[in-house]
């Protein structure tokens, strides 16, 4: 597998001294991100790191409390998240991201719920995308293995056409097989022009795909660069790849 090449321009996604937590305790502190337009970006991190919290913060469904969030240079702060499906942000949570009663066409008809038109051709388009789906679009969901289940709530995120998908943890729990499936998917989107930001326990084999990565700790920016360089990096390999 091989990743697009990235064009640098204005950030498609640039989150800027990202301040946001729970209750009254900081789990961000002074969190600072950005995503090219068609660009890879993978964010890696021990547990407990921040990574999760931030993809809810910039997707609306966490309060920032300090910071700001810029989308194709307007800002979106503090847009809620059907606000932000509709200006081309969409999100993949690790977990009850499908609808188990819903068969799989269902859950893509509600996943194209913002569109004006064209609902029919989009889901044409990404069940060619998901061949695996389209082969029993009437089956529930809830009868999926936990692999075709996440391949199905990223190929839903996909309904609305976005600029940039937010994932995160989409290989956790899968088996090895699924978990090649799910990233041979996330890169043939972004080959398609779809900008990605991906949250990954997998750290090394997230780093591989994308093109520039970021490790968070302990709620800030720990290192940051292109992609390759923190796979090769002594620190990176000792603290974040088990080496």
């Amino acid at each position: 597998m091989t990743v697009a090449t990235a064009v640098a321009t204005q950030p498609l996604l640039d989150a800027v001294d990202i301040t946001a937590g729970y209750g009254g305790v900081d789990i961000l502190r002074g969190v600072s991100i950005r995503v090219q337009p068609g660009e890879m970006v993978a964010i890696i991190g021990p547990n407990g790191a921040g990574k999760s919290t931030l993809m809810k913060a910039l997707f609306g469904l966490l309060p920032v409390r300090t910071g700001r969030v810029l989308l194709a240079g307007e800002e979106i702060t503090h847009e809620s998240p059907d606000r932000l499906v509709r200006r081309g942000m969409c999100y993949v949570p690790q977990t009850d991201n499908v609808f188990p009663s819903l068969t799989i066409r269902e859950n893509l008809e509600i996943g194209g719920f913002a569109r004006d038109g064209g609902r029919g051709e989009r889901m044409e388009q990404v069940f060619s995308l998901f061949p695996v789906l389209a082969e029993r679009p009437n089956e529930r969901a809830g009868r999926l293995s936990g692999g075709q289940r996440q391949l199905l709530a990223i190929a839903r995120a996909l309904m609305l056409d976005p600029q940039l998908l937010l994932l995160d943890e989409p290989s956790a729990s899968l088996s090895p097989k699924m978990v090649d499936m799910v990233f041979e998917k996330v890169v043939e989107i972004n080959a398609t022009g779809t900008a990605i930001l991906m949250v990954e326990q997998n750290a090394r084999q997230a780093l591989s795909l994308s093109h520039r990565g970021y490790v968070l700790a302990g709620g800030e920016n720990r290192l940051e660069g292109d992609a390759r360089q923190l796979l090769e990096s002594d620190e990176v390999r000792r603290l974040y790849l088990g080496e």
